[in-house]
């Protein structure tokens, strides 16, 4: 006779190491040899494991309840065959999904209320999954870490990012080899997302450490496509680091991994872009951009086209680069609503449309887009030849900007020539902005010459001061 706790308990020691065929032979071969009631007991325990693969195993999961409810129709009222139900809704139509029932988030079985809880997740319900009771010790071994996942998930939904980064450290934490790496992977995605780039490049160190040298054949693609993930965000680390040539070999083998191992993606296209407006390759970063375009889902499409609205304004292309920053703008659930706005107003401003320029820029800087909205009212207010206002604009882009990023030098560069149209009243200052532009600007930049004369002549006038005692400043 077949015990179905200790055909379970079996079936879960063999998933605590990974070994999912041999989890799949011991209940076959158990159902092949139990009564009824135990088999559809069994059965409903097979649907739980072919829920761990996700999407890919739907039609499995249908098929596996089905039989479950046709050995015992009594199992309809089983909280974890209702959980199961509520996974394979949710996994098929989202948020339109009928939510699990109180008995299966209530359910005294963990596994019910884990399967509850992967739904209501995947129902963007995340407050109502983060609401069940479920310590990690109730369940199995292989579902703890899965557990973590989840609710990191959840929190991310909520907009928790930094819980959610925790949660997938403890993910990390309870999982093993490649499941451990990609628990890496997502935390380090949401690192990069809070801005911390170094913790995610240490993060993905640990990651890549745990890649077999040699993936079995049977797990080859799987870790090429993880792989392939790893470069893409560890491409992203080494940029906001400002490593744009580190980057740009990183998100090269991004792009091979994938075409090896499965199709481009969105993301791939995009951040190679980014890299490549970041290392001056602007036609490059251009045709990047389109390509990331082709592959958007309609939620990617805004972000694509403002990469691409902005990589036409470098090539100086206002008119096409309006026409896709005016699609973006369209759409009102673009979180970067005012940095659009701020284009379209460096836009205008390029095709003389200085007021049409003023009143967008001005918007945007009210609503948060601070340094690309000052950029732009400090060009205008320049061309108006009101240079104590343009002044204010590009000291407040200084204030605001990453020291030694492009908008820091170019406030800088901006701010010493302001001073110098004004007749250098304030030497020091001129001087001062001066030597920072021109510690950042390339000798064939034709930027270079024109601060090295604003340089010497604020020298000169602070030498007549006694200010510099022909010492250089700080």
């Amino acid at each position: 006779m077949i015990d179905v706790a200790t055909t379970w308990q079996q079936v879960c020691e063999a998933l605590a190491g990974g070994d999912y065929e041999q989890a799949f032979g011991v209940l076959d071969a158990a159902m092949r040899e139990a009564h009824r009631p135990e088999r559809a007991r069994l059965t409903l325990l097979l649907g739980s494991l072919h829920a761990l693969y996700g999407d890919a195993a739907t039609t499995d999961l249908g098929a596996t309840l089905r039989e479950a409810r046709t050995i015992d129709p009594s199992l309809r009222e089983d909280p974890l065959y209702q959980a199961l139900m509520a996974e394979l809704d949710a996994r098929t139509r989202g948020p339109d999904a009928a939510p699990p029932s109180a008995a299966a988030r209530e359910a005294a079985d963990p596994l019910a209320r884990f399967h509850a809880l992967c739904a209501l997740v995947l129902m963007d319900e995340g407050q109502a999954a983060l609401d069940i009771h479920l310590p990690a010790s109730d369940l199995p071994v292989h579902l703890r870490w899965r557990l973590r996942s989840w609710e990191a998930e959840a929190n991310e939904g909520l907009g928790q990012t930094a819980d959610a980064a925790n949660l997938y450290g403890e993910a990390a934490h309870l999982a093993q080899g490649l499941n451990r790496a990609v628990m890496l992977q997502e935390q380090a995605a949401l690192q990069l997302q809070l801005g911390q780039a170094e913790a995610a490049k240490n993060t993905l160190d640990q990651a890549r450490l745990l890649y077999p040298t040699r993936p079995g054949a049977h797990d080859a693609e799987d870790a090429g496509l993880n792989l392939a993930t790893w470069h893409y965000l560890r491409a992203q680390a080494l940029l906001n680091l400002g490593q744009p040539d580190a980057a740009h070999d990183m998100i090269r083998e991004a792009a091979r991994l994938e075409t090896q191992h499965g199709d481009p993606s969105y993301g791939v296209a995009l951040v190679r872009g980014q890299v490549l407006t970041h290392l001056g390759r602007q036609q490059d970063a251009l045709n990047a951009f389109e390509d990331a375009l082709k592959l958007a889902t309609d939620a990617d499409r805004p972000y694509a086209n403002h990469e691409l609205g902005v990589a036409l304004l470098d090539l100086d292309r206002p008119v096409d680069a309006r026409e896709k920053l005016e699609a973006v703008l369209a759409d009102p659930e673009y979180p970067y609503q005012p940095e659009v706005l701020a284009d379209i107003a460096e836009c205008d401003y390029r095709l003389g449309r200085l007021q049409e320029a003023q009143l967008e820029a001005e918007q945007a800087l009210a609503q948060g887009a601070v340094i690309p909205a000052s950029l732009v009212l400090g060009s205008v207010a320049l061309d108006y030849f009101q240079l104590d206002e343009a002044l204010e604009h590009y000291d407040r882009v200084i204030r605001e900007a990453a020291p030694e990023s492009r908008d820091w030098v170019t406030a800088h560069q901006m701010a010493a020539d302001v001073m110098a149209q004004q007749g250098f009243p304030d030497p020091a200052a001129a001087y001062a902005h001066a030597q920072q532009a021109l510690a950042h600007t390339p000798d064939s930049d034709d930027w270079h010459v024109t601060l090295l004369e604003h340089l010497r002549k604020a020298e000169a006038l602070l030498s007549q001061q006694g200010g510099t005692g022909g010492r250089m400043l700080n």
